[in-house]
């Protein structure tokens, strides 16, 4: 079988895949497998995922105490005494509000590389995987699969689509990276190289509370995306709450986006608004290279700066 045919899929199939047979056998004896104290675990400096539902957790922590850590962690020897958590953090922050002291582990020497693809595969894997957590996580495991930064990865996939779009060659790095990428979106089976550019990568240019509110799963996509139509930092902010905490459908929501925007047309623009696209408008215009024109301006800014002046003797 060619590189191109299976290069990545092994990878994203779980992650007893990803680490070889040997870990299946390894897996296999999770009846008994070792036990280390919960207190000698470390979190990875760098993680994955970003948010753990506190309900589920608690419901899960329950779980544990009646029935105990059914699936091992795994983990991987830390230089002198410890280990450092590759997969399983939901389970281990589980354990450690159940208060339990020791927990089952499968403890594998593994490299950094190693180590990121592994944590990155379990997340992804998650049922309750957010749009924002899937689009983060797979982003990184393209960049580590290509070793390139994520912004790189974004510009692979623009230029792929520019390439396209303008009916021209890619270059022979461009084609094989995006090669790479199609393969690793393959194997998720969720996107197509140009699915994901167009759908989730617009989505982690969402305002900065929208994208941690559907970062933390408090809402949902198609209502985050909606509401990241209005313009306005407060009213926006003001919507997001009421969304929350009122459990808005998205149809409620397009309907006070509609109100909102309808009010703002209604209500003329204030003066330091015009003030503002005035003064944007000067910058980009021509009339700099006009003398005339030129001059005109300058005697208004004297008028503005004798105002203004004016204005603070008053005070």
């Amino acid at each position: 079988m060619s590189k191109k045919d299976q290069p990545y899929s092994s990878h994203l199939k779980g992650v007893a895949a990803l680490l070889g047979e040997s870990f299946n056998q390894t897996e296999s004896t999770a009846n008994s497998p070792n036990t280390v104290a919960i207190n000698l675990i470390k979190l990875p400096a760098s993680q994955p995922r970003r948010y753990f539902d506190p309900q589920k957790l608690e419901e899960l922590s329950r779980s544990i105490k009646e029935l105990g850590i059914l699936e091992p962690l795994l983990v991987r020897p830390l230089p002198g005494e410890g280990y450092e958590l590759v997969a399983g953090e939901r389970r281990l922050r589980a354990a450690q509000l159940a208060l339990i002291n020791e927990v089952p582990v499968v403890i594998r020497e593994m490299d950094d590389i190693t180590t990121s693809k592994v944590q990155l595969v379990e997340n992804l894997q998650r049922e309750d995987l957010n749009p924002v957590e899937e689009t983060e996580g797979i982003l990184e495991l393209l960049s580590i699969e290509l070793g390139v930064t994520r912004n790189e990865v974004i510009s692979v996939l623009n230029s792929a689509a520019n390439a396209k779009k303008r009916n021209l060659d890619l270059t022979e790095n461009v084609f094989r990276q995006l090669e790479t990428i199609e393969s690793v979106l393959l194997s998720i089976g969720k996107f197509s190289a140009e699915s994901f550019r167009v759908s989730r990568i617009p989505l982690l240019n969402l305002p900065i509370d929208v994208l941690e509110v559907l970062r933390s799963g408090q809402i949902e996509y198609t209502k985050a995306r909606a509401i990241a139509r209005v313009q306005d930092d407060e009213t926006r902010k003001q919507l997001l709450e009421d969304a929350k905490v009122l459990n808005l459908s998205l149809s409620e929501i397009k309907r006070k986006i509609q109100e909102i925007e309808q009010q703002t047309e209604s209500e003329p623009p204030s003066i330091k608004d015009l003030a503002d696209e005035t003064f944007r408008r000067l910058k980009k215009s021509q009339v700099w290279d006009d003398p005339k024109k030129k001059a005109k301006v300058e005697k208004l800014l004297a008028q503005l700066n004798a105002l203004m002046q004016d204005d603070n003797s008053i005070g």
